[in-house]
Order: C-alpha cells, then sequence, then structure tokens
C-alpha cells in the first residue's frame, strides 16, 4: 500500500479511477441485466452511472456491493488493455445503447478505441488506473455512498440512470477524517440552518433556484453588502445600475448567445427578443461607450450589486449555494494596459481584507486557463490569450501566494484568478475571481483618447469578491454554523426579565441599546425563563441579558455569551464592548 505522503494526485485519481470498474463488477455480477454507462474518478471517490432496467435500488443495496468488492479486491493485480476496431467494440458491448453511443463518438474523433481488462472485468476505458490495485488500493480506505439518479449525459431529455457513488482515499485514516468532516458539514448545513434560524426559504410557487429572504437573512445580507460597499467606496469604485432585461442584439455583440449555454429563452416585446440578464458585463461595457474617455478618465472603475438569472439544472440546485436567481458584487475596470498590475493589486487588497475580516485565512489562487484542446469555445486570438494568461501568472507570482494552474477553468473571454478558501472545517470553496479581458473591450469597439491624442483600446478587468451574495451566505452560515459574529447577527443581544417586577429594568435596558444601534430584542414574553433563555440560545444570539431582582438593585447586567457568563458589568460598559466589536468587526 502507497502511503498518503508518496500519492500523488495522479496517483490517488488512478486509485478511484479503478474503484469505478471495480464498482461495475460487482453490479453486473448481481445485477447482470444492469447496463453500465460512465464512471469517473471524482474529487472525494467515484461514481458509476447504470441503467437498471425496472429494478429498484437503493442504499439497501450498496453493503452487498461494497462486500463484492473488497472481496474480489484480491483478484486485481494488473490492468491489460486492448485497441479494438469499432465493429469489435460494438459486438462486446451489443445491446447497451449507452456504450455504443459512445463507441460512435470515439470513432467520430478518429480516436482509438480501448478496452481495459482487470480481475476478469473488461470495461471501455481511456485509462488511468493503478499499476498494482491489489497492492495500491487498501481495502478500509473506500466505500459506497449512496444513490441518487443522474440523467444520461447530464441532459434532462435524456433517461434517468442510477447512479451510485463511492468515496476512497490513500488510507482508512483519511477515509475517517473525512467521513467526520462529514457529520459536521450536515450539522452546519445552510439549507437547515436557514429554515431554524428564519433565514431563507424556497417555496414551491416561486420556483426552486429562487430563494427569498426572512428579516433575520435579509439583514446578514444586507449588512455583508454595505461592507463590500465601504471597501470599494474607500478606493475610488464608483456605483452604477443596470436593468435586468435587455435586448438579444447586445448578447450578440458580447458573444453569449453563441457561447453561453444557460440563458432563458427569449421574451417577445414589441418587435424584438428579449432576455433576463445572465451577467452584467455587457451592461457595463455599454454604459462605458455611452461617454467619451481620455487616458485622464482611466482607470473607470464601475461597481453594481445586482441580480443575474441563470438557468441551472433542477438537479444541480442547493439551498443558496446553486441559485437561478444569484446576486453579484461585480465591478469593471476599464485601464490602460500598462494599468494591468496596479488595478488587480488593488482588488487583491480588497479580497485580502474581506476574508481576514471572515476569518478566511487559508487559501490559494487557481489560475483558470482555458482548454488547450479545444480553442473553439473561447472568444480571441491566441496572441490575445497568452498575453492575459501571462499577464496572470506574473500578478499572482509576485504576490508570494501559493497558486496552482488548472486549464478549462477560464470564461469564454478570457482568463481568471479564482481564489479558493477552506472553510472551519476544512471544505475547500471557490469564492472571489478576477478575470482578464481583451476580447469584450474589442467586441464593443471600447476606446479612449491616448496620451498622443489617438484613439487606443482599454482593458477590462472583471471582478466580483463575494463570487454571489447568496452563495457566499450560503458558505458563511456553514463556515459560522450559524453562529456569526456579533457585527453580522441578525440580532445581536435579547434581554430577559426573570419576573414580570423587573420588566421596567429590562425595558431601560433594552431601550439604551437601541439607541446606540444595537440589535437587541425583549423577551418578556409568559413562557419560562429557561425557554425564553434557551430560544435566545437556539437563534444563536451572542449575548442574553438576564434581568433579576440582583440585577435590578445593582443596577448591573448579568450576561449569558455562547462560551462564558458575565457577571456585574455596568450596561455602559457593556454597550461600549459591544459597540467596539462591531465596528472591528471581531471574530468569534
Amino acid at each position: 500500500m502507497l502511503g498518503f505522503a508518496y500519492m500523488t494526485p495522479e496517483q490517488l485519481h488512478n486509485i478511484r479511477h479503478t474503484l469505478a470498474h471495480l464498482l461495475a463488477q460487482a453490479v453486473k455480477a448481481q445485477f447482470p441485466s444492469a447496463k453500465l454507462t460512465l464512471g469517473p474518478a471524482i474529487d472525494n471517490g467515484f461514481y458509476y452511472d447504470i441503467d437498471f432496467g425496472g429494478e429498484k435500488i437503493g442504499d439497501e443495496n450498496l453493503k452487498d456491493l461494497q462486500t463484492f468488492m473488497r472481496k474480489n479486491l484480491s483478484k486485481w493485480t494488473a490492468f491489460t488493455s486492448r485497441e479494438v476496431s469499432v465493429d469489435e467494440a460494438k459486438e462486446v458491448f451489443a445491446g447497451n445503447e449507452y456504450k455504443l453511443e459512445l463507441i460512435a463518438e470515439i470513432a467520430a474523433r478518429g480516436e482509438k478505441i480501448t478496452l481495459y481488462s482487470c480481475g476478469g472485468f473488461e470495461d471501455l476505458c481511456r485509462g488511468g488506473h493503478a499499476e498494482s490495485p491489489a497492492t495500491e488500493i487498501s481495502a478500509d480506505a473506500f466505500k459506497l455512498d449512496r444513490v441518487a439518479g443522474a440523467y444520461w449525459r447530464g441532459d434532462e431529455k435524456n433517461k434517468m440512470l442510477t447512479r451510485i457513488y463511492g468515496l476512497a482515499f490513500a488510507t482508512k485514516e483519511d477515509l475517517d477524517a473525512y467521513l467526520t468532516q462529514q457529520e459536521e458539514a450536515k450539522k452546519r448545513d445552510h439549507r437547515k440552518l436557514g429554515k431554524e434560524l428564519e433565514l431563507f426559504t424556497v417555496i414551491d410557487e416561486i420556483g426552486a433556484g429562487l430563494p427569498l429572504f426572512y428579516p433575520n437573512g435579509t439583514i446578514i445580507r444586507r449588512t455583508i453588502e454595505n461592507f463590500i460597499q465601504k471597501i470599494q467606496e474607500k478606493r475610488d469604485f464608483v456605483p452604477i445600475w443596470i436593468p435586468h432585461i435587455t435586448k438579444g442584439k447586445l448578447y450578440e455583440i458580447s458573444g453569449h448567445l453563441d457561447k453561453y449555454d444557460a440563458m432563458y429563452s427569449p421574451m417577445r416585446v414589441d418587435e424584438d427578443d428579449y432576455y433576463l440578464k445572465p451577467m452584467n458585463c455587457p451592461h457595463f461595457m455599454m454604459l462605458y461607450r455611452s461617454l467619451p474617455h481620455s487616458y485622464r478618465d482611466l482607470p473607470v472603475r464601475y461597481t453594481c450589486t445586482t441580480t443575474n438569472y441563470r438557468y441551472e439544472k433542477s438537479g444541480e440546485l442547493s439551498g443558496l449555494t446553486r441559485v437561478r436567481a444569484l446576486t453579484q458584487d461585480d465591478c469593471h475596470v476599464f485601464c490602460e494596459a500598462e494599468k494591468i498590475h496596479d488595478e488587480i493589486q488593488v482588488m487583491l487588497e480588497m479580497i485580502g481584507e474581506l476574508y481576514n475580516t471572515f476569518g478566511l485565512t487559508d487559501f490559494y489562487v487557481r489560475i483558470s486557463l482555458r482548454d488547450s484542446q479545444n480553442k473553439s469555445k473561447y472568444l480571441g486570438t491566441d496572441a490575445v490569450w497568452e498575453t492575459a494568461e501571462n499577464a496572470l501568472r506574473d500578478i499572482v507570482k509576485k504576490t508570494g501566494w501559493n497558486y496552482k494552474e488548472a486549464e478549462d477553468e477560464a470564461a469564454f473571454y478570457g482568463p481568471k484568478l479564482d481564489f479558493m478558501f477552506k472553510d472551519a472545517i476544512g471544505r475547500e470553496w471557490q469564492l472571489s475571481t478576477i478575470q482578464l479581458d481583451f476580447n469584450l473591450p474589442e467586441r464593443f469597439e471600447l476606446d479612449y483618447t491616448n496620451n498622443q491624442g489617438t484613439k487606443s483600446r482599454p482593458v477590462v478587468i472583471h471582478r466580483a469578491m463575494l463570487g454571489s451574495v447568496e452563495r457566499f451566505m450560503g458558505i458563511m452560515i456553514e463556515h459560522f454554523a450559524g453562529a456569526f459574529p456579533v457585527w453580522l447577527s441578525p440580532t445581536q443581544v435579547t434581554v430577559v426579565p426573570v419576573m414580570e417586577n423587573q420588566a421596567e429594568y429590562a425595558e431601560s435596558i433594552f431601550k439604551v441599546l437601541k439607541e446606540k444601534g444595537i440589535r437587541v430584542k425583549l423577551d418578556a414574553s409568559n413562557d419560562s425563563l429557561g425557554k425564553r433563555i434557551r430560544a435566545a440560545k437556539t437563534m444563536k444570539v451572542p449575548y442574553v441579558i438576564v434581568v433579576g431582582d440582583k440585577e435590578k438593585d445593582s443596577q448591573t447586567l448579568t450576561i449569558e455569551t455562547r462560551g462564558e457568563k458575565i457577571e456585574g458589568i455596568t450596561l455602559a460598559d457593556f454597550t461600549n464592548r459591544l459597540q467596539k466589536e462591531i465596528v472591528e468587526k471581531t471574530l468569534n
């Protein structure tokens, strides 16, 4: 068994891919009539999509399949491969329309058709396996996880298949650590906490992927947006506003109609097709173009927090982290080419300030490049792309931050920097993004008058610090497990009188805090004291002030926090402490 310290990402990928084959063998052994389709490796393991015909397969079947896999692993000593003709491949997979479709596509691309065999099982495959599965794969370092539905090739028009997910890691310790993380993630699930803390909801009559926010969630949302606005304003970014629908002509110019597949169908208005905007870039371009600009005006730093609408597949929607209505803290900077580094440096400072505030300090930068094997998906020439990609490489290297390069992650109009952060339980999220764009300025014929008195083309830098407000909120709910720092909490203090004769003093505390701008509630209901305190703690209120005779007589406070009990503090001292935490945005 290879130790984790010596296992490369490629080796781990190959182990996961091998286990997908082993799962397929287990399925065919127990369900001979099942039709296998595709089984790739994924970030935490593998899956295989299968057509079981009329048989119903659920999580209860996983134990037997997993037992087969572990028992047969010892027989998987080495892979062999053979190249076959189209006719031979069709003969091997006769009756399996899914494999036949794949074979036809491989042949149409002029690629070799290869079959890989191990442990008495053969499958259509391009390769990438463990060299010696029986010795490289630990039987206790993988497990079958769950059963889900998946459309063939991810297309809702196709048949629904059964997807079996498996988890796979280098060692049992890594698998156990991941399972522990997943248990913690269930407790922190923003969909669960969103309901319990009355933050947001999704209502069927309104539509999937279209969240609505209760007052608690709206307070958090507004607080985050206001913070972003202040970060930008002190660096001379200026606000604009744009509409939510536009003529299709705008997306013809930008290239979205040809290159972007998440747009909703058009609506007919007068004699034109109008679209809900899936992104804001073209509007920013047109607004810039509508006014003359000199080099003295640059950089132009436009910002707008506005909602976009994208057609995401229903099976991919998830609470706030994958929605159809997403609000972006969007920014486009129009600058001279020689100022790219300076402008991106300003953006990096802003992103650093933002995530330090939220305690997201474990991150790396992904330099997202175009797919070098399929350049037709992108706008612009090779020279333009090479210039943009090299500029981003140079900028990131000078920061000294950890970075990785990733192909096929660029936007269709330019490469980008994606900031990959780890949350409180070690999960990785993509949040901020900076995109360098030489192509849209060309398509929109943007210009400015340079210092020679002639026209030049500006460069556009796209930037979103949050990614989207909704997704960022979902991630932060889970990052803080709903126990937000004081500055972000919907209710910062709850005042609870023990009995009716302390109500007047409790109300005076409430009024003082409210006048100081504190988000405070007074709970003088008829419920028991214990129930009222539990209610505040269930809502994860940072400070609960309990007012009894002792507090009333001494004109002091007893405060229950998330981790301690404070006694004998004056209202003035507590107010100063609270305001300091809010202003400084202290973390828990």
